[in-house]
């Protein structure tokens, strides 16, 4: 067997993915540890930020290097889930930047030495200000640990750097402590699923969120309405005319009475040759799923899909139909 020149061998590969889990159970051993350190600073810290952004303040966040890195991704979370947050540039913060900063924020500080130059020069800058400091760190005797209002303990046995050098389990242990923070303020806050659609309107999950269901229907007038008493011939016409799946069979009141689609006529013809000139309200489903038209739209992908169907038809309080969703507006509106 031919081996492309400078491809890995087996054995080496073995090695690469040995190496490659040993970093995962490095770093997952150092989430545990900071996990069970969790005490009621933690508390304290959420208890700091929910009632700042409850007064319509923000979290100021601050870091150096790899932690300013975290920084920036623990901001970008608390704001995406409605707890809104800033990034301080800890460099140009004496010379400015300090602006963003008001009386009533809170200041998350990281630095797993917690004694970085930068952030020693910023604090009393930051104590000017009526703001709460809240920091991560590793080392809980450092000046950043003793000159906080709330200090959580981030500190890991060792890096996943073979060299324990490189910030990898430290970073790690931030980014949890972070996504903490902002979850537990999320569920304290009380958002919930609508709120985040609201701040996500181009993502798929707000698409499928703030759509309404009377929003993507296709009407009355795209749709193929018939009587009981109509042919199976004459509903396929009328299918065919609006470019529909289904008939929507109605009774003299205009209460939705059942569906008739291309999948109930070739099942039914196979056995019954007469087929055409008969009643559609013989062969329609009676008593179809349905669903009003206030839903959302991530509701009609769920049934859809639960009960395998290609067509949902949409009634009002009177189970009249209103409107029908086909399974391509779905993928028209981009919610597949």
């Amino acid at each position: 067997m031919l081996r492309r020149a400078g491809s890995p061998t087996i054995g080496v590969v073995v090695d690469f993915l040995e190496k490659a889990q040993r970093v995962f159970d490095i770093e997952l051993s150092a989430i545990g540890e900071v996990r069970e350190r969790l005490d009621a600073g933690f508390v304290r810290a959420v208890e700091l930020m929910l009632e700042a952004v409850s007064k319509r303040n923000k979290v100021v966040v601050v870091g150096v290097g790899k932690s300013g890195h975290i920084g920036e991704k623990i901001a970008a979370t608390l704001t995406s889930t409605g707890s809104p947050a800033v990034v301080l540039n800890s460099l140009n913060a004496l010379h400015g930047d300090l602006g963003v900063v008001a009386d009533g924020d809170v200041v998350l500080a990281l630095s797993y030495s917690g004694e970085t130059e930068e952030l020693i020069a910023l604090v009393p800058a930051l104590r000017r200000f009526d703001v709460k400091i809240v920091a991560i760190t590793g080392n809980a005797k450092s000046f950043l640990a003793a000159n906080c209002d709330v200090h959580l303990d981030a500190q890991v046995g060792q890096e996943a750097c073979p060299l324990n050098l490189a910030p990898t389990s430290s970073s790690t242990a931030m980014l949890v402590l972070g996504d903490a923070l902002a979850m537990v303020l999320l569920e304290a806050r009380g958002f919930n699923k609508e709120d985040f659609a609201r701040f996500h309107p181009g993502g798929r999950l707000g698409r499928t969120l703030l759509f309404k269901v009377s929003q993507i229907m296709r009407g009355p007038d795209r749709m193929a309405l018939v009587g009981p008493e109509t042919t199976v011939r004459e509903a396929l016409h009328e299918m065919a005319r609006r470019r529909a799946g289904a008939a929507v069979i109605t009774t003299e009141a205009g209460e939705l009475a059942g569906v008739f689609t291309h999948g109930d006529f070739g099942r039914h013809f196979q056995t019954d040759p007469d087929l055409m000139e008969k009643r559609v309200g013989d062969f329609m489903t009676r008593n179809p799923i349905c669903v009003g038209g206030d839903h959302l739209a991530a509701e009609v992908l769920h049934i859809l899909q639960q009960h395998a169907i290609d067509d949902l038809v949409v009634v009002d309080a009177g189970n009249k139909p209103i409107g029908i969703v086909d399974s391509q507006d779905l993928a028209r509106f981009r919610l597949l």
